[in-house]
């Protein structure tokens, strides 16, 4: 969800991360991933922005990953072989504070192989450079303030200066959910009106996105009853009864070996066999 928050942050607002990242106020369009031919490679969280001679690539991750470093080498070739005379500016900016060394990797390196990008760690941020825009408020939480309570009252203040209604609930919504990552949701509320909120597209976006990944966890814990519901009624038409000890046992099963054992159910012939998989 976080990836998702500040993508819809570049799109609503590409000026304001063009001005923060590059320190120029240049107009900036959204670069189709299918452009790259990127679809094999987590295209869905990736965020392009394009003008005339340049490609800003931003990748938010909330903790490091291993496999960051190939990615960021990995885009620019792929842009380099479509657009070959742009210049293309890489920016992986880590969200929540870690102790772990990957934050500080900036190098992606394989035999003479050497590639360079840039990290930005938000939470070694001044804190002054995300109250400046709007599109940048939501980072401001994150950043090098000690007061976080207080950091954040200060963003509702300032998203209540805009005066865009649609970009104000925008701001909120994406600074409820990021603020998130070092603040409580009670104070979080306190702080922010929540009936700004609720007509936003970033607000939507949240709720469909909650939706879908509840749906789909539903999804997957009825077909895990359904799968263990099979097996118990298997082993009581093969055994009589269920011994304690196999209850518990099932009952730890993922859905993929709930369905491995059905399978097998279905094949044992005597107790023997049954005995074994236990």
């Amino acid at each position: 969800m976080f990836d998702s928050i500040c993508k819809l942050l570049t799109q609503i607002c590409p000026e304001d991360f063009a001005s923060w990242l590059l320190g120029e106020a240049i107009s900036l369009t959204e670069l189709s991933p299918t452009e790259l031919s990127l679809e094999p490679i987590r295209a869905d969280a990736l965020i392009l922005l394009q003008s005339q001679d340049l490609v800003m690539h931003i990748e938010f991750q909330t903790d490091p990953k291993l496999d960051v470093p190939f990615r960021m080498l990995d885009y620019r070739v792929r842009t380099y072989r479509r657009f070959p005379h742009k210049r293309m500016y890489q920016t992986v900016i880590y969200l929540r504070k870690t102790s772990s060394e990957r934050v500080y990797q900036t190098t992606f390196n394989l035999e003479e192989t050497s590639h360079r990008f840039r990290v930005i760690r938000l939470w070694e941020q001044p804190t002054e450079i995300f109250l400046k825009s709007p599109g940048l408020l939501p980072f401001a939480v994150l950043s090098q303030t000690e007061d976080k309570s207080a950091t954040l009252r200060q963003v509702a203040a300032e998203i209540n200066k805009i005066g865009d209604p649609d970009l104000e609930g925008n701001i909120a919504a994406s600074t409820f959910v990021l603020a998130g990552l070092v603040l409580d949701k009670e104070v979080i509320q306190q702080l922010l009106r929540k009936e700004l909120m609720r007509e936003s597209v970033t607000y939507q976006a949240i709720v469909e996105e909650g939706r879908e990944e509840g749906l789909e966890l539903g999804l997957e814990l009825g077909r895990e009853r359904e799968a263990r519901s099979i097996v118990l009624r298997l082993l009581n038409r093969k055994l009589g009864s269920v011994p304690e000890s196999s209850l518990s046992q099932i009952q730890g099963l993922s859905l993929e070996q709930l369905e491995a054992l059905t399978e097998a159910l279905l094949d044992f012939s005597t107790n023997a066999d049954l005995e074994a998989w236990f």
